[in-house]
């Protein structure tokens, strides 16, 4: 299994900046991908931005040149760098791992971006 949590949410007007950080219980190396993935309300979750193991990134559209996803496999986390933030981007924000078959998530973490 692989524990995820999330940091680093909070409330932030347009334009602002924040950085997300998901802490995996085991080395991320072993993990096939992680992702950033989003849920406004009313909405269905999406996903902002993955990794793979082998270091290929992707990110959606609509935070592209906005949005930078890193990983520090000494500590077993990627981060989500958010500039540029709109009010558009408010949901909450959740981690996932996929290993092996299976997808895990973490807890979730609110992102406010006031206009």
């Amino acid at each position: 299994q692989v524990q995820l949590v999330e940091s680093g949410g909070g409330l932030v007007q347009a334009g602002g900046s924040l950085r997300l950080s998901c802490a995996a219980s085991r080395n991320i190396f072993s993990i096939n991908a992680m992702g950033w993935y989003r849920q406004a309300p009313g909405k269905q979750r999406e996903l902002v931005a993955a990794i793979t193991s082998g270091g290929t990134r992707n990110y959606a559209d609509s935070v592209k040149g906005r949005f930078t996803m890193s990983r520090d496999n000494a500590k077993n986390t990627i981060d989500l760098q958010m500039n540029s933030l709109k009010p558009e981007d408010t949901a909450v924000y959740y981690c996932n791992a996929l290993w092996g078959s299976d997808s895990y998530w973490g807890q979730g973490t609110q992102v406010t971006v006031s206009s």
